[in-house]
């Protein structure tokens, strides 16, 4: 036997001390393996945020969906749409592997308990929202997501890997309204100006508030949940992105962004954390809004459940009577 595996009769700290040697090890943690259950609630709550957040980041873009100007646009936009909502299934199965159910995680989100990406809660107001989203939304999220493809859990790491190379089509969807709209008439370039402007500082606010700022020690670090900083994921993806914007001939909203030559990096302002926050307790335009439209179509879908079960329960019992 692998002298990193856990076994019965260990006590609480030869157990923790064999886990954390798995983790050291890069050997990925599989449901079934012994783990702490601070690091189990650490990932019901992390992938069960992500879940919510891809459920419900649904909404800003089928607000737009009949809206779309071309065929060609709609059916991209309803493809993405279907994307995101494969990427909840992916994620809330995860989450159902760490002993927790799907409809325990729905309900926290609906009552508020669970959390979703702030981002979500603010407005698509023009067609060229769709590209800022895609662009800077998205964009953020893959920076963010492709560290997540070696986290140590392995059904999160693995889901991962899929939603990861379905995030590159929607950040290069996005990419190309915008290049359109900036290639375009000077109402087109005006309208992708506006949505960058507006989405620019959201973007940046996804990767979360400075590690400096962290209250304690970064356990998810540890456990290799979570594989690199807030703050060096956002420096790359302003690097990423600047060069990019300047492409299309888009100006970020930052008078401080610069390159700097000693550092190799750009130089940004600060983001507003008192907005971050007001968003995040729940004052941001759309988040009523958000979870109103999550529990009109979870009741809304009532009967289709009622329907699955009394079909699962006769299927059941047609098997019992054959038997």
């Amino acid at each position: 036997m692998n002298e990193l595996t856990p076994v019965s009769g260990m006590d609480e700290e030869a157990l923790e001390a064999a886990f954390q040697a798995k983790i050291e090890q890069e050997i990925r943690i599989e449901p079934k393996d012994w783990m702490p259950e601070k690091y189990r609630k650490s990932l019901v709550r992390q992938i069960s945020q992500h879940a919510h957040s891809e459920y419900v980041g649904m909404l800003p873009e089928g607000n737009w969906l009949t809206r779309a100007p071309t065929l060609r646009r709609k059916a991209a936009l309803l493809a993405k749409i279907q994307d995101e909502a494969g990427h909840s299934a992916y994620l809330y199965s995860a989450c159902e592997t760490l002993g927790t159910s799907r409809e325990k995680t729905y309900d926290d989100l609906l009552a508020g308990v669970a959390k979703y990406s702030s981002i979500f809660n603010y407005p698509a107001l023009t067609w060229a929202d769709m590209g800022a989203i895609g662009y800077l939304v998205d964009g953020a999220a893959i920076v963010n997501q492709v560290a997540l493809c070696r986290t140590s859990y392995g059904p999160y790491a693995r889901a991962m890997v899929r939603i990861c190379k379905e995030e590159s089509f929607h950040q290069r969807q996005g990419y190309e309204i915008l290049m359109k709209l900036a290639f375009g008439s000077e109402e087109q370039k005006e309208m992708a100006q506006d949505a960058v402007n507006r989405w620019w500082w959201p973007a940046l606010m996804m990767f979360g508030p400075h590690d400096a700022n962290m209250d304690t020690p970064n356990q998810s670090m540890i456990w290799k949940i979570k594989r690199v900083k807030n703050d060096d994921l956002r420096q790359k993806f302003v690097d990423m992105t600047v060069p990019q914007a300047e492409y299309l001939g888009l100006t970020l909203p930052d008078p401080e962004l610069k390159w700097n030559e000693e550092t190799g990096h750009y130089d940004f302002g600060e983001i507003d954390w008192d907005e971050f926050w007001s968003v995040v307790k729940g004052n941001g335009l759309c988040n009523r809004d958000r979870l109103a439209d999550r529990q009109a179509a979870h009741d809304n879908g009532a009967w289709v459940r009622e329907a699955a079960n009394a079909h699962a329960e006769k299927q059941a019992k047609r098997k019992a009577d054959a038997a």
